[in-house]
């Protein structure tokens, strides 16, 4: 992957790609986020994708993709740490596989720049009607938070956890404030997002003129945004504490179990590959103490699983358990990690979880997705940018005593549990 500056606060990566029948171009705008227009920025993917101003219907948009071999147009946010991201992307076949020899590649950009720098607007402002109808799916998403009960431990866990730190805005909107958006509100949000985002234009399965032309086309979109771009927010760490251990009560067949942990300080780029494969030996594979012990010898949880944040330096462990069994699962679970610090740590498990992480890291480069997602990642963790072959050489690099470095500076800040009320468990 090549990554170039081509202007203040835009990058171009990109790569040809050559093994794949499709290509990819995809504008990432990342920016800090902010309390008061969170609920815009996450009602703000939902209206862009129905459409843009050379194609507002969605009927339209859908004969327009249809027509262009199956294309796919996607309008996301994505939470990364302290640092709101949404990405407009376009996925087709190549050019040289048109029946006719259509220029699909500049069909695409032009999708994509429409889609992110010319939505549907309605005497300035977005659609009201749009707006309307996307904030009533916002508001359904938001109240059926409570009846996913995995996610909602883990988000409640998260609120305790970040607090009032950047982290702790809650990205995926607050749903009191939907209801009185307005469409004025929204197009400040969007507008503010142009002028203020890092953006990065990835181009992938595309040759070098076409990427150029790609290149070309961004930059005069933006000769138009009077752009003011703002540092990335900085990755964090939420400080040690004395755990905090919250109860709510409902009536559910299986209690969840979410534990938050901390490094007290934000994570090294370079200790990415000992993270990595000390969370696989914790919780994150199928070969895990986690796994093998609380789960399959013990039976005291459905499913236990640990995993890291690099952004902010945290641990989540989140199980399934019995409402009578939370108390013991918890403890056993902190054992686990203790043990790891302090025991005996086989050479045989040790490689039997670096071999799994291996096999996985082998596919990151069997789709286009899973190539964007791994340098983008890359590029907003900060440091220098790992190739996947680089990242599989350090993570074969790693002791037995990095991972328990890492390990051992973790400490339990939150348990937050969901059970029934006559199971409450007091600490």
């Amino acid at each position: 992957m090549e990554r170039t500056l081509i202007a203040p606060g835009v990058h171009l990566s990109c790569d040809p790609a050559e093994k794949f029948n499709r290509c990819r171009i995809s504008i990432h705008f990342a920016f800090p986020t902010k309390r008061e227009t969170a609920t815009a920025h996450a009602l703000l993917p939902l209206v862009l994708e129905r459409g843009y101003a050379d194609c507002p219907d969605m009927t339209q948009l859908t004969k327009k993709l249809a027509k262009l071999y199956g294309a796919d147009l996607t309008v996301d946010a994505r939470p990364m740490g302290c640092s709101h991201n949404l990405c407009v992307s376009v996925t087709g076949i190549k050019d040289k596989f048109a029946l006719e020899g259509e220029p699909l590649t500049r069909e695409y950009a032009a999708i994509a720049l429409g889609a992110a720098f010319h939505p549907y607007l309605v005497e300035g402002v977005f659609d009201p009607q749009a707006v309307e109808i996307e904030k009533q799916m916002l508001k359904k998403a938001l109240e059926d938070e409570i009846n996913e009960k995995r996610i909602y431990c883990m988000r409640q866990a998260n609120r305790e956890f970040f607090g009032d730190s950047p982290a702790g805005v809650r990205q995926e909107g607050y749903l009191e404030e939907v209801e009185g958006l307005t469409s004025r509100q929204l197009t400040e949000a969007y507008r503010e997002m142009l002028r203020t985002a890092n953006i990065e234009l990835m181009v992938l399965g595309c040759d070098a003129q076409q990427t150029a032309a790609v290149r070309e086309a961004l930059l005069a979109e933006l000769a138009a945004v009077d752009r003011v771009p703002v540092p990335l927010a900085e990755n964090i760490a939420m400080p040690r504490q004395q755990p905090l251990y919250k109860t709510e009560t409902y009536d559910m067949v299986q209690a969840k179990l979410c534990m938050l942990f901390t490094l007290g300080e934000p994570m090294k780029p370079e200790e990415l590959a000992a993270v990595r494969l000390a969370m696989a030996l914790y919780g994150g594979s199928v070969t895990s103490r986690l796994f093998l012990n609380v789960r399959e010898r013990d039976h005291l949880c459905y499913y236990c699983s640990s995993s890291f944040q690099s952004f902010t330096g945290s641990m989540a462990v989140n199980s399934g358990v019995e409402h009578a069994d939370a108390a013991r699962a918890r403890q056993a679970i902190l054992k686990e990690l203790e043990d790891l610090c302090t025991g005996e740590i086989t050479d045989e498990e040790l490689e039997d979880c670096r071999r799994g992480l291996l096999s996985g890291m082998s596919g990151v480069e069997d789709s286009l997705g899973g190539i964007e997602s791994w340098y983008y990642i890359e590029v907003l963790r900060g440091g220098r940018v790992q190739t996947p072959d680089q990242a599989r050489d350090a993570l074969r690099a790693v002791t037995k005593e990095e991972v328990r470095s890492i390990l051992r500076r973790l400490s339990l800040s939150v348990s937050y549990l969901l059970t029934k009320e006559d199971d409450h468990v007091g600490e």
